[in-house]
């Protein structure tokens, strides 16, 4: 529990709280979709892909997987009643394709049988006829070609930083691509339709049960209240069940309206792989004019992201990538240009970080190259051009404001040893000439808010029963981050009761409309917040009862341990609120919250996104085989700004599943298609995620202690979801530092995810780039 907030009952908020479903998780009890018992005549889906990565459909023949046992309906674009469209963002996105399939595994029809063996065989009997098309696979193509999903964006800070560059002491031109990653979340995608009168009920494993309500409604040419979309809990997300759980859930609920029968959908790993969309891969160039300290004088970025087929999510990710690229850095003047390129592969979309990861990288490679081409220590370059007084303000135009990260900068640096362990590695490699290592420090500031603005807003539903039980109710989605624990602790912290007294109910837009997206690492911030008001005013309409009851003033009126203390009087929450039902109290609240000070023009692309930033640290150690390109992990430790924690329990799983994650995504997870555009990475087999060795054998996490928020959030606290994921370009760093140990010296080029091919390959253009200067 932090210092700054003062309970006695039990579970309250800033408590080491268990999450709400940890015994559910081991014992079985925590039921998701594929668990639920399925409706009496439940029928199973399965879609017909295509094998082309671009290409014109001449026909689609059902009928032989129309006669095949247990099939009772195939659908094709010609089935959907309403507006064939599922974009969330700008049109082009149809559920079934009429005309053109786009990327290998684009699904062209739908089959609904009685068992998933029997649609997936007759999905394998239907005939498509298609002319092949020229498809676009990468992104320097679709650069060459123009090839866009969103008109190009702009970001301008300063003055034109061209001519700057080109006056500038030294000058710097360099590029990086950062590859994609697959969510792999441990539940597929998964949707059951259960059709009603006049209406449906959907359960989706959803980021976004809103907008699933809508697209449902759309497809179906249904009003968006004759649909209901329901969600307990998800088995991960990471942004992959946000719009991309939206198709599944309407193929569903497509066949559920053309039966009359509850219709499930669960894809398979190697279907979800190959339907579904990825992190962006991104493709990022600078041109940058320092002093002869190496400060930054200006910079000239190009940010390329390989969208897929689709514009999906693309708009938003691209801003973050575009508006992060400076991490914790100054730029005086800056022309930050971004590309949203249309490929013809599975429609990217978002991935914990939303583009915050491939942005930074730039920023970090581009001072990679400015230290080690000016023989200048990599972290003290850095320092150099942190933010500070009279430079603390982004290329967006938004102020960086209680800017912790220096502070936190040399407590992570005393704690990790940080000088002597350089020392050590230095003379470690001056030793050995074949095993390498490599020791580095990152650190981030990421802006926590949506960046589209009107997604900021948050709703909650709190009911308070006779007998003092509470049933919350919320707009935002649990997918194992312990979002339900935190709003769960708000409600019981207002009310000062043992938090296993607030029940939780399933998402449900029947209950919460036009909710927001559980992503941007604003579940808490939004519904917690919204928790806490609707909670407040029962708590207020309860203590004007109590006082005008016991005939105190209102300020007279305690809650405390479970109880209220109304001057001499002393009752049990639970008897306040029969009392209170008994006089006819209200003892229920809707509530709606909305983050304040927000504004972003997104025709400048200019403005204050975000509410506050998160601050983050990292040193991690790392040593490589020059011979095999193998590495380890040796040691990370980790100090982040999570303000007064909701839950340091929780926080520090997250910052360590976040780290994790982001060093899959650097090092390990690698997505490979090959010439004809066919995803060959697609299943446990082929594509790797990090394991338990992976893991930095030492790993230390460190919560920021006695800062709160400077800003009024929830608490004083901050979010954590999506931050310390790229805090893993500490260990991407110092891969760099081994190879350049390897090598000889100078900058090695290396691309993510930093792979033992690519490692070997960079050492061995190092030692040639040497060998040949010298």
């Amino acid at each position: 529990m932090t210092a700054s907030i003062q309970t006695r009952h039990k579970g309250g908020a800033g408590a080491a709280t268990p999450h709400d479903s940890a015994y559910g998780h081991v014992n079985g009890g925590a039921l998701y979709i594929d668990d639920m018992p399925e409706p009496r005549g439940c029928l199973h889906a399965h879609p017909v892909q295509s094998r082309w990565a671009h290409a014109r459909i001449k026909r689609i023949d059902t009928s032989k997987a129309r006669a095949m046992p247990g099939v009772r309906a195939v659908a094709t674009a010609a089935d959907i009643k309403g507006p064939n469209e599922v974009s969330v963002s700008i049109p082009g996105e149809p559920l079934l394709p009429a005309d053109i399939v786009q990327y290998v595994g684009h699904p062209l029809a739908v089959v609904f049988a009685d068992t998933e063996v029997q649609a997936r065989a007759a999905a394998a009997a239907v005939v498509v006829e298609a002319e092949p098309l020229p498809a676009v696979l990468t992104v320097q193509e679709a650069l060459a070609k123009e090839t866009w999903v969103m008109p190009p964006q702009l970001i301008s800070y300063g003055d034109d930083p061209a001519p700057i560059i080109a006056k500038a002491p030294h000058r710097f031109k360099g590029e990086i691509e950062v590859g994609g990653q697959d969510h792999f979340y441990l539940e597929g995608q998964v949707a059951l339709a259960i059709p009603g009168e006049g209406g449906m009920e959907v359960w989706s494993s959803t980021q976004h049960p809103g907008e699933v309500q809508l697209m449902v409604a759309r497809v179906l040419a249904l009003p968006a209240s004759a649909v209901t979309c329901l969600v307990r809990r998800m088995g991960g997300g990471f942004g992959g069940k946000e719009a991309q759980a939206i198709p599944i859930a309407c193929m569903a609920a497509l066949g559920a309206s053309m039966t009359g029968r509850a219709v499930k959908m669960r894809l398979d790993r190697d279907d979800d792989m190959m339907i579904t969309g990825k992190r962006h891969p991104f493709l990022l160039r600078w041109d940058v004019g320092t002093d002869d300290e190496g400060r930054i004088l200006a910079v000239d970025m190009l940010i390329a992201a390989n969208s897929g087929w689709s514009c999906d999510l693309t708009p938003g990710v691209l801003i973050r990538a575009m508006t992060h690229c400076c991490n914790s850095y100054y730029y005086p003047h800056a022309r930050i240009r971004g590309f949203a390129c249309k490929t013809n592969l599975q429609s990217a979309t978002a991935f914990r970080g939303f583009g915050g990861p491939q942005g930074m990288m730039g920023g970090e490679s581009m001072m990679e190259q400015i230290a080690r081409t000016m023989g200048k220590d990599p972290l003290a370059l850095r320092r150099l051009n942190l933010f500070g007084p009279g430079r603390d303000t982004t290329p967006y135009g938004q102020k960086i404001e209680h800017f912790n990260l220096p502070d936190m900068l040399d407590q992570t640096l005393a704690s990790s040893d940080y000088a002597a362990r350089r020392k050590s590695v230095d003379a470690f490699n001056a030793a050995n000439p074949v095993v390498k290592k490599g020791l580095a420090t990152s650190f981030v500031t990421f802006g926590i808010s949506f960046n589209k603005i009107d997604l900021n807003q948050g709703a909650a539903l709190v009911l308070v029963y006779e007998d003092g039980s509470v049933l919350l109710n919320h707009g935002g989605t649990e997918m194992g981050q312990g979002l339900f624990t935190k709003v769960a602790q708000v409600v019981a912290e207002v009310f000062a009761v043992d938090v296993d007294k607030v029940r939780l109910s399933p998402t449900s837009t029947a209950k919460i409309a036009n909710a927001s997206p559980t992503a941007a690492s604003s579940g808490a911030d939004l519904n917690g917040a919204a928790a806490k008001i609707a909670a407040e005013a029962i708590k207020q309409r309860m203590t004007v009862f109590a006082a005008e009851h016991f005939d105190v003033k209102p300020e007279d009126v305690v809650f405390e341990n479970n109880h209220i203390r109304a001057g001499n009087h002393k009752l049990t929450f639970s008897e306040l609120a029969h009392h209170a039902k008994l006089a006819r109290v209200s003892l229920g609240e809707q509530s709606f919250y909305r983050t304040p000070g927000l504004n972003w023009d997104p025709k400048t692309n200019t403005g204050s996104p975000f509410f506050y930033y998160s601050y983050g640290v990292a040193v991690s150690e790392v040593a490589i085989d020059t011979l095999t390109g193998e590495w380890k992990a040796l040691r990370t430790d980790i100090l982040h700004d999570c303000g007064n924690s909701l839950n340091p329990q929780l926080d520090k799983g997250q910052i360590e599943g976040a780290f994790v994650q982001g060093l899959g995504l650097l090092t390990i997870e690698e997505l490979v298609w090959d010439k004809e555009g066919r995803l060959l990475t697609h299943a446990p087999s082929t594509y790797k995620i990090p394991a338990g060795r992976d893991l930095p054998r030492d790993f230390r996490v460190q919560l920021l202690e006695g800062v709160p928020n400077a800003v009024a959030s929830l608490y004083r606290s901050k979010a954590v979801g999506e931050p310390p994921l790229l805090l893993a370009i500490s260990v991407w760093l110092a891969l760099v530092d081994a190879i350049a140990a390897a090598g000889g010296g100078g900058l090695p080029r290396l691309d993510a995810p930093a792979t033992g091919e690519r490692i070997l390959g960079s050492i061995a253009a190092l030692r040639a780039e040497n060998r040949a200067r010298a």
